[in-house]
């Protein structure tokens, strides 16, 4: 198949320019002033897919961002795989830690460096470009749709509905995504399990506005001090969540499987290295790979109170606020879990305080079978263009509506990520490795083939 070198060869400059296009559209979900750029970014999606080749392409709208769908069905009687990738991207806070504008795509040692280069834009069009290649090259062997939506890194609130709204249309043999990554830039890997999600606000009040430190420190009890206690206390000494009944739901993997896991190379001292740390953290037992793919976890995700401006302001604050997530493995639901967070943190307040907790948005956790067709038509096209079969992993990210796909829809996933942990996803600097794009580019085709081939 050296057409595939050859026609990524000659347009690869093109591929470049058009990504580029797409990420220089600031399409941050969470932010209700970006809502035009939502927009516009799915406009850019439309014509990208007319372009490549599809019959047609379509904004479909939600109660919230529209969903581009996008569809080539060749014959009825093949196959068909349904795309799934998402268009919208995170808050790039804190600004000043960006090294090149984040909306300004630029060429760093390799690497793509902007807010979406990665994750989603710069994996979601390696896609497009794998599938404008193939309708080009008349060597598309099974039929294609495509459901880019715009509120996956807010919990796609709006795509279950979305889903159960379009089933018809939505019908196919598998989904593919590239929303994971591999190991390494030379060790390629399959995402074999997600963790699911919930996402949680709280909010502790103690007087009815900001008081003189002075005056009311050691009389007024302080928000801010009754909250780092209290989520303190979520761990215990050994970091093991300490809500009753957290664990009740969760799979215990068996020694066999664990030592199964262990054979993926990971390298501690480099892990640390990379990561600027002096040691590893985590819940006792578990080594560091098992800690984020089959252990669930609570974290704060942010956490504000008082006056945090320059300067000093002498000020017993009013109230506190945090945001936190915790990650699920198989079988816990999230909205239970919700509910004994919820239960548990209320439980554990004082009463000098006042306490709020939301649920803010969460997801199951996913698993994908490695005998089926589309693993291992996934095996194999790696193999291809790697030069060694990838190695199965399980990722300690969530990508919630993977499980509501199978759900609504009655259809697995196949999780072919091409990102590394490098690349700063959701972090200032993000980055996207050239050789990755272009590789995703060339593997793709291969996957539709042996897809194709299996599902005959």
């Amino acid at each position: 198949m050296n057409y595939i070198n050859q026609y990524i060869d000659e347009n690869k400059e093109r591929f470049l320019e058009e990504l580029f296009g797409l990420i220089r559209i600031p399409s941050i979900s969470s932010l209700s002033e970006n809502k035009a750029d939502m927009l516009k970014a799915a406009e850019y999606w439309k014509n990208t897919l007319l372009k490549a080749g599809a019959d047609k392409a379509e904004i479909m709208p939600t109660e919230g961002n529209p969903v581009v769908y996008g569809e080539k069905i060749i014959d009825k009687n093949l196959p068909t795989v349904l795309v799934y990738a998402h268009y919208d991207v995170m808050p790039v806070d804190p600004i000043e830690l960006w090294h090149t504008p984040p909306f300004e795509p630029q060429i760093v040692d390799e690497k793509i460096i902007a807010r979406g280069a990665d994750d989603d834009k710069g994996q979601s069009f390696m896609h497009a470009k794998a599938f404008e290649l193939m309708v080009k090259t008349n060597t598309l062997p099974c039929n294609v749709k495509f459901m880019i939506e715009g509120e996956e890194e807010v919990g796609s609130p709006n795509l279950p509905g979305f889903c159960e709204k379009h089933k018809e249309i939505l019908k196919a043999d598998i989904i593919l995504v590239s929303d994971t990554g591999m190991i390494a830039r030379d060790i390629p890997s399959i995402t074999t399990g997600l963790r699911g999600l919930s996402y949680m606000e709280v909010e502790v009040t103690g007087p009815d506005r900001d008081l003189h430190s002075g005056i009311f420190g050691g009389a007024v009890a302080n928000p801010a001090n009754v909250l780092a206690k209290m989520i303190a206390s979520l761990h215990d000494e050994n970091n093991h969540i300490t809500i009753p009944g957290f664990y009740d739901d969760v799979i215990e993997i068996s020694l066999e499987e664990r030592a199964e896991m262990a054979k993926a190379p990971f390298n501690l001292d480099n892990y640390k290295k990379a990561l600027s740390i002096q040691s590893e953290w985590g819940e006792k037992g578990f080594s560091t790979t098992e800690r984020t793919g089959i252990r669930p976890t609570l974290d704060i995700n942010g956490i504000w109170s008082g006056y945090t401006g320059e300067g000093a302001k002498t000020v017993l604050p009013s109230i506190a606020t945090a945001k936190i997530s915790m990650r699920l493995v198989p079988d816990q639901e999230n909205e239970k879990i919700s509910e004994l967070f919820k239960k548990h943190f209320e439980s554990i307040a004082p009463d000098y305080v006042k306490v709020k907790v939301t649920a803010l948005h969460g997801g199951q956790a996913y698993v994908s079978p490695m005998k089926m067709p589309a693993y291992i038509a996934a095996e194999k096209a790696y193999t291809e263009t790697f030069g060694k079969k990838p190695v199965p992993t399980r990722s300690g990210g969530s990508i919630p509506v993977i499980a509501e796909f199978e759900r609504i829809l009655g259809v697995k996933s196949i999780l072919m990520g091409f990102g590394l942990e490098s690349d700063a996803i959701h972090s200032p600097n993000e980055n996207y490795p050239l050789f990755n794009f272009y590789k995703g580019i060339e593997t793709i085709p291969y996957f539709y083939k042996y897809f194709s081939e299996l599902s005959k």
